[in-house]
C-alpha cells in the first residue's frame, strides 16, 4: 500500500528498490532529485540512501531521507554504519530516524576508516559489526532492518561458512532482509541462496544489481568488493571507452538479462545500485516489464 492509501499493483510479478548516495554539491543534489522524481512512478518497494562515517556525509544522508519522507510517497531506507562512532552516538542517529518517520534502516559495518583493504578495528565504545548494530536498532524501535551479504564472499572473510554464520547472527539480532553485493552470473546468486537455505536462513535475499556504464569504474569497484567480472562482460564493453551511449545500452541489457535469469529461478525482488542516475534504472525496468504503477483507490474491488 502506498503512502496515499492506494493499493499498489506489482508489474510482471516483480518488486524493485533503488539505492542512491547523498549529494555533495548543488548540481549533484539536482541530479539526485531529478532521478528520484523519475523513478517514483515505478512505485519502488523502497529507496535507500548510503551513509558515510564523516559528519558532513552523515548530515547529508539525514537531510536526504527526511526530504524523501516529506516530499514523496516513497518509503526511504537510511543506511547506517558502525564506523567512527560510539554506541551512544549511533543510538542517537537511530532515534532521530524514528522521530523523522523513517522505519527502515540498512545496517552495515562500514569500510575501515583508513580505506578499503586496511584492517578494520571497531571504534572504541562502538558497535563491532553489523550484527551488533542490528541488535542495537531492534532495541530502540520496530524498524525494518536490511543487511548486506556477499554471494562471492566478503574480501575479509576466511570462507563462505564464516559469511553465512555472520548473516545468521544479523538475523538473530533482528535483520529482516539481506541485500547482496553486485554480481553478474546468476549461478553466483543461486549457489549463495542454496548455502543460506541449508543453514536455515529464510529471510529474503535480494540481489543487488549494479548499473555502472563506465567499465573502468566498474572494474575498480569490483576489485574493492571482491566481485568477479566474467570474460563475456569484458568483451561486451571492449572498444566502447569513447562511446558512452552504447555502453549504457549494454549496461541495461546486461542487467535486464541477469534479472530475467534470476526471475526464472524464483527471484521477484531486485535492488538496483543507481549511482544517482535514473536513465539506466528506467531502461532496465522497462526491459523487465516494470513500468509506472496503475493504482486502484482503496476499497475498490
Amino acid at each position: 500500500m502506498s503512502a496515499d492509501g492506494s493499493t499498489i499493483q506489482p508489474r510482471n510479478g516483480l518488486n524493485v528498490s533503488f539505492e542512491f548516495f547523498p549529494p555533495k554539491t548543488e548540481a549533484m543534489e539536482e541530479t539526485l532529485w531529478e532521478s528520484i522524481s523519475r523513478l517514483e512512478p515505478l512505485s519502488p518497494n523502497f529507496v535507500s540512501v548510503t551513509y558515510g562515517a564523516g559528519g558532513s556525509t552523515r548530515d547529508r544522508t539525514h537531510r536526504t531521507v527526511r526530504r524523501i519522507v516529506r516530499e514523496t510517497d516513497i518509503r526511504p531506507a537510511a543506511h547506517l554504519t558502525c564506523v567512527s562512532a560510539t554506541r551512544g552516538e549511533i543510538d542517537d542517529v537511530i532515534r532521530d530516524y524514528w522521530s523523522a518517520g523513517i522505519r527502515h534502516i540498512v545496517a552495515l559495518r562500514g569500510d575501515p576508516p583508513d580505506g578499503i583493504g586496511e584492517a578494520y578495528t571497531p571504534h572504541p565504545g562502538g558497535y563491532a559489526n553489523a550484527a551488533e548494530l542490528a541488535g542495537g536498532i531492534r532495541k530502540i524501535g520496530d524498524f525494518e532492518i536490511s543487511v548486506g551479504c556477499y554471494p562471492e564472499k566478503h574480501p575479509e572473510s576466511r570462507d563462505f561458512d564464516y559469511d553465512i554464520d555472520l548473516l545468521k547472527q544479523k538475523i538473530d539480532n533482528g535483520a529482516t532482509r539481506a541485500i547482496t553485493q553486485f554480481f553478474f552470473e546468476p549461478d553466483v546468486y543461486f549457489r549463495f541462496r542454496e548455502r543460506a537455505e541449508r543453514a536455515g536462513i529464510t529471510i529474503p535475499i535480494v540481489p543487488g544489481i549494479m548499473l555502472q556504464a563506465n567499465f573502468n569504474g566498474l572494474k575498480r569497484m569490483a576489485g574493492l568488493c571482491g566481485a568477479s567480472l566474467p570474460v563475456w562482460l569484458h568483451e561486451a564493453y571492449d572498444g566502447l571507452d569513447d562511446d558512452a551511449g552504447t555502453r549504457k545500452l549494454v549496461t541495461a541489457h546486461v542487467a535486464a538479462k541477469l534479472c530475467s535469469k534470476l526471475q526464472a529461478g524464483g527471484v521477484d525482488n531486485f535492488h538496483f545500485y543507481t549511482l544517482n542516475r535514473a536513465e539506466l534504472a528506467l531502461s532496465t525496468c522497462q526491459l523487465l516489464g516494470v513500468k509506472a504503477e496503475q493504482r486502484e483507490p482503496e476499497g475498490v474491488a
